[in-house]
Order: structure tokens, then sequence, then C-alpha cells
């Protein structure tokens, strides 16, 4: 099973993702910006596009790798990506639905508020790209990606992670961390996320 999770910058994807992953056994967390910035340091500047999300190969080749980890591994594969563009959602989650592959979509939603304080807590205050998208994403949400919301505004991440869990069908075990451990888990997959 693939567990898609979709977002607005700042919505939660990457925290969910890894805490999911923290707790649900035989999970594996796919970065689909890796292939962006693989992209972008494999390629001459004068062909790279504003959002590498625009190369026709960023979305063969995640799509190439998800349906072969999807058909060859085991455990759940969970995909923290902003996907906005209808085409892109088609070229990608669609397809790997009409191969017949289990995708569950979810797209953690915000207010605008919300979103734009959670992205101030990366230490980058100010006009970010990912700040000028917000509004982008929250129209794209509220019209043309279909999947189910998950409202995070005013959830905890250990509510959200079971909400995932719950209608994806999974039972996740108890987690034993104490409140230190889960912050600092957090803590440390904020940072290593921050781009």
């Amino acid at each position: 099973m693939i567990i898609w999770l979709n977002g607005a910058f700042g919505a939660g994807k990457t925290t969910c993702a890894f805490e999911l992953h923290r707790r649900l056994p035989d999970s594996f967390v796919y970065d689909p910006e890796n292939i962006g910035y693989f992209i972008r340091r494999n390629t001459p500047r004068l062909l790279h596009e504003p959002d590498f999300q625009d190369h026709p190969l960023w979305r063969s080749f995640n799509y190439e790798m998800l349906a072969w980890l999807a058909r060859d591994y085991p455990g759940t594969i969970i995909v923290p990506m902003t996907v906005v563009d209808r085409r892109y959602y088609d070229a990608i989650i669609a397809r790997l639905r009409a191969d017949g592959l289990e995708v569950k979509a979810f797209i953690l939603y915000a207010d605008k508020e919300v979103i734009m304080k959670r992205l101030n807590k990366r230490a980058k205050f100010g006009e970010t790209w990912a700040k000028a998208q917000v509004d982008r994403c929250l129209e794209a949400f509220n019209t043309v990606i279909p999947d189910e919301k998950i409202v995070t505004d005013r959830k905890p991440v250990d509510s959200v992670v079971e909400e995932i869990a719950a209608r994806s069908g999974l039972r996740l075990p108890p987690d034993n961390r104490s409140r230190l451990k889960k912050q600092t888990d957090r803590l440390l997959t904020l940072f290593r996320h921050i781009r």
C-alpha cells in the first residue's frame, strides 16, 4: 500500500510521514523531492524548470519508482509530497491506481494563518517560495485535487497520524516513546527536511 500525504507546505506532511513510519512496522518513507534535486544537480541550469515537478522526467521517474516499490516491497510506502497540478496528480497518483496499486491519498489541510505560523517556525521569516505557494495549494485542494481532507489546524500530530492510519485501514501499535523522545524525534525530522 502507498499512503500519499498531500497538503500545502507547512501542513505537516513530513512530520506526519515520519511519525507514521516510526509507529508502523515495515514502512518506508519515499521522498519524491529527491528526484527533483537529482535532476537539478545533473542537468545544465539552462534546462531547469522553476518547479522541478514541471519536468516530465520528475513525474515519470517517481511513477516508475513507486510502482516498482508497491509491487516488490511488502510493507507500506509513505509519500509526503505536495501535488496541486491535476495533470501531475493524474500522471502519478491516478496512474498508480489505474494500474491496480492500492494508493490511499490524503490532503493534510490547515487554514492559511496556521500554515504561515508553521512556516515561520522553520526560521524562514519574510517571503519564501513555500509561503508564496500557500494560496495556490489551498485553491487546488478546494477545487481540483479529489482526495479526503484531514484538517490539522487544532489536532496534535499523534491524532493526525492515528486518523491517517484508521482511514487507511491500518492498526498502529502503541507509541511507547516518552514525551521528550517524541519532541526530539520531531525536531530532528524538521531540521533534516528544511530545504
